[in-house]
């Protein structure tokens, strides 16, 4: 029997469901390309870089994830990046430079950081996508307390407790919330020198508002709860520089300066460049942010046998007040990804394709110990809004269901007891690079 060959880019939430979707049926062969080995849970990212949980916790191998859909032997999954798409001649260019065919595609590449044109702050304001990132940041932390353990100038070490995130948004302040906690409740018995209790940590949010995309009422009581932890809020400020020495921001119509030798980025998201790419070969419209412009089936005008899932796709989802943007979340992708296989197979069996309508179950936000907020879209009573404490165990027992595998759910489960009772983080480890040797002196002849 001839089988379609479906290539899906991307093991992140959408990848994954698309993949387990379609394994199911003996109709196709599908090609999982991704350039890490392993499947992420971003919404935990936070808490391996503010060294709540060990990174296995909210990561897991693909081969493992997949390992049953792989026995059935219509699943081949590949450690790579994929460079170029021909869209014409329906293939994948590698990044060894190979050409791999397909008869189908999803494309699930995610996104990447967005600097707004100023891409050279990234050297001094690190985002948090990826698990390198989480590393990159730990250590960043880590390091400036010890930095300010060290040095005997006041100046440097008021410098090095500075703490800034710039972004208030769902990542922004669940680090807010979390480097509060290191500060208050961890690290204070731990050096001599300093008192961790004195760090500053500022959150800055260019909108009126933290939590934007809540209702108001539940973004006030984040801002509360964000205060009680000892989080300065600044709302309503433009950051107009970043460099190694600190932020330059812009805030009721004055220019000012923080010295801070930690900024941490959760401001802006811009699509993987894989949308160019489509662009390039497919003629896909990108948005403001490079997402690809998807049919209401989540494929490319023109290109059938193309879809876009996840945060790539500029989708829309019809709404009683007319068509409604999907949100970047993983819910969101989750359900794209069902949709893109079932897609494929509707048109394997000459069956139209359906639109994507996403089912909105509503936000959490957690803020830091004993403190969260929470819209739903219940079925039944519709709107639930509330927040504190009740929220925030709410949001950790959603948490726990969604993360993949027993083991997973466990560990964090013990993680997260061991430090709401002790306060402990034990995954503060940070491996230091090697600096590099100078060369040996030949000794004369």
């Amino acid at each position: 029997m001839t089988t379609t060959r479906v290539c899906v880019i991307g093991c992140g939430f959408g990848g994954l469901e698309a993949v387990r979707a379609l394994a199911r049926s003996e109709a196709v062969e599908v090609i999982l390309i991704d350039r890490t080995n392993h499947h992420l849970f971003q919404p935990l990212l936070y808490q391996v870089a503010t060294a709540d949980v060990a990174a296995p916790a909210v990561a897991g191998p693909i081969r493992h994830i997949l390992r049953r859909e792989t026995r059935t032997g219509r699943l081949t999954i590949l450690r790579a990046e994929v460079t170029t798409i021909d869209a014409a001649q329906k293939t994948l260019q590698l990044d060894d430079g190979s050409l791999l065919g397909y008869d189908a595609l999803i494309v699930a590449a995610g996104a990447t950081h967005s600097y707004f044109g100023n891409d050279h702050w990234a050297a001094f304001a690190p985002g948090l996508k990826t698990l390198t990132d989480a590393f990159a940041i730990r250590s960043r932390i880590i390091g400036a307390f010890e930095q300010a353990e060290r040095t005997s100038s006041d100046v440097e070490r008021s410098a090095c407790l500075n703490f800034v995130i710039i972004g208030g948004g769902p990542t922004g302040v669940e680090l807010a919330g979390a480097l509060a906690e290191i500060a208050r409740h961890t690290l204070p018995d731990e050096f001599r020198r300093i008192d961790s209790r004195q760090a500053r940590i500022v959150l800055m949010e260019g909108g009126p508002r933290v939590l934007g995309a809540f209702d108001e009422r539940l973004s006030e009581s984040a801002a509360k709860q964000l205060r009680k932890l000892g989080v300065e809020l600044h709302t309503g400020c433009q950051v107009t520089g970043i460099d190694a020495e600190g932020v330059d921001y812009r805030e009721g119509g004055e220019q000012k300066r923080l010295p801070a030798r930690t900024v941490l980025w959760a401001a802006g998201v811009a699509a993987s460049p894989l949308g160019k790419a489509l662009a390039a070969s497919a003629g896909a419209t990108l948005d403001r942010a490079g997402r690809v412009s998807v049919q209401p089936d989540l494929s490319l005008a023109g290109h059938p046998e193309i879809q876009v899932i996840g945060d790539l796709a500029a989708a829309t989802s019809p709404t009683k007040q007319g068509p409604k943007p999907v949100p970047g979340v993983s819910p969101a992708a989750k359900q794209m990804g069902k949709l893109a296989a079932a897609n494929i197979l509707r048109r394997l069996r000459g069956e139209p394709t359906r639109p994507f309508k996403y089912a909105d179950y509503g936000s959490l936000s957690t803020l830091g110990r004993n403190a969260a907020v929470v819209q739903l879209e219940a079925p039944v009573v519709g709107r639930v809004r509330f927040s504190g404490y009740p929220a925030w165990l709410f949001w950790l027992f959603a948490h726990i269901y969604f993360l993949i595998g027993f083991r997973n759910r466990l560990v964090v489960l013990i993680d997260w007891a061991w430090s709401y009772w002790t306060f402990a983080r034990h995954a503060r480890v940070v491996a230091q690079p090697d600096k590099p040797k100078a060369p040996a002196t030949p000794s004369p002849s």
